[in-house]
């Protein structure tokens, strides 16, 4: 019993130490909106994200340009014949390549799905790292009140600690009772620090995602319980999923790829048929006579190569993504599904719970306190008194998180702000 006791104690002790050094830090006491405002302006992901479409929208401007024509200039070096100057000898050419088969509107329309696709990733990015940050804000805050009830008992059970102490050393209490006590705070002071080490967890993920500095302590503030008064009744399956399937950027991006599948498919059937060059030609001394012109077109002959192989692979990939829609339909069904019987589940659970029994059972722990200090009843009953109390609130808590991240996880996975806060 007294070596559980000395390493509960120790434990805590360096884990304290390490908690009240982390907390020396300069606290930024902030609430959701002004962390998603700071997440929007400062995060990295969304900003390398940003780059790619920069990116497909310089592809864009190449796609639409068209080829530069070709300039050809050769002068006489050397000839056999000793009347003629060969250096005097020069021909110009100029040549132009037309593409056919719509080929240059083809390419045109495949740089703009990339660019729409880049922008459906940044959105989809920014769905998935919002929905990240909310989660984590709002951990962080049920999280931090768990922390005030800790704090709350510590301070307490440590009066009645001392209290007991002194009655022990006046021979009216026996050391088992003290020690029981004794176990009972360095529990809850190990419990706390355990605690503890998960909000800092919730920190780094804050502080990564709105690009804090390392030594910025983050305490989560609301006004008022977040989604306390919504109610259900008006939200249904069909109306979820219809909203999902519009809206989710991810969903998107598979449906561009058919379509982008499809415009290939197109462009390498245009392959097979050859391009054209033509051109104007200049020769100073022809032997047709001086100053000779001439005009050409050259292409090649498709008798054996007629992008076979590209077609083939190109009706490939579009079949592939057109399975691929099937696979991430019947992906977002149940997601929006689970989710929505999830947030059932949670919300039904919220609102059969006595609004009043918390604070009733408060005022219940505060008189035990007093009753246990003046002995009016025992160490076992205190003890369950106390036990039940502090994991009502941290399920209560709990429950509280589980219910708002279930409401968020349905904007997430509808891609819309269905709840509001």
């Amino acid at each position: 019993m007294h070596s559980k006791i000395l390493w509960l104690f120790l434990t805590t002790c360096l884990l304290k130490g390490f908690i009240a050094q982390a907390q020396s830090e300069d606290t930024l006491r902030i609430t959701l909106p002004l962390l998603e405002d700071r997440f929007v302006k400062s995060n990295l992901q969304l900003l390398v994200q940003r780059y790619n479409i920069d990116r497909t929208i310089a592809g864009e401007i190449t796609a639409k340009m068209f080829a530069n024509p070709n300039f050809t200039f050769t002068n006489g070096l050397y000839s056999k014949t000793r009347d003629t100057n060969a250096l005097t000898q020069q021909t110009y050419g100029v040549s132009q390549l037309i593409q056919t088969a719509g080929k240059r509107n083809k390419n045109i329309q495949l740089a703009k799905i990339s660019t729409e696709n880049a922008w459906n990733e940044f959105y989809d990015l920014m769905r998935t790292l919002r929905y990240g940050l909310r989660s984590a804000f709002y951990s962080l805050y049920f999280k931090q009140q768990s922390l005030i009830l800790y704090n709350e008992e510590i301070s307490s059970l440590k009066k009645t600690l001392a209290a007991f102490q002194q009655i022990y050393q006046k021979g009216n209490m026996s050391k088992k009772e003290v020690l029981r006590v004794q176990s009972l705070l360095y529990s809850l002071q190990s419990e706390k620090t355990a605690l503890e080490l998960q909000t800092n967890d919730l920190e780094v993920e804050l502080r990564t995602l709105g690009q804090f500095h390392g030594n910025i302590y983050l305490q989560a503030r609301t006004l008022d319980i977040p989604f306390k008064n919504i109610q259900l009744q008006r939200t249904n399956y069909p109306q979820l999923l219809d909203s999902a399937v519009a809206n989710r950027h991810d969903l998107k991006i598979v449906k561009a790829n058919i379509t982008y599948a499809a415009t290939n498919l197109k462009l390498q059937n245009a392959m097979k048929y050859p391009d054209i060059n033509f051109s104007l030609n200049y020769d100073k001394k022809a032997g047709y006579g001086l100053g000779y012109i001439s005009g050409g077109v050259a292409f090649e002959l498709p008798f054996f190569k007629r992008n076979q192989g590209n077609i083939r692979l190109a009706r490939v990939q579009l079949e592939q993504n057109k399975t691929q829609l099937n696979v991430e339909q019947n992906k977002l069904e149940n997601e929006v599904s689970g989710s929505y019987k999830e947030l059932l589940k949670l919300d039904g659970l919220y609102h059969s719970i006595d609004s009043t029994f918390t604070s009733d059972f408060s005022e219940i722990i505060q008189g035990a306190h007093e009753n246990f200090e003046k002995r009016n009843i025992g160490l076992l009953e205190f003890m369950d008194l106390y036990d039940s109390y502090k994991i009502h609130v941290l399920q209560m808590n709990d429950l509280m998180y589980q219910r708002i991240n279930a409401l968020e996880k349905i904007n997430f996975v509808t891609g819309t702000e269905i709840f509001h806060p």
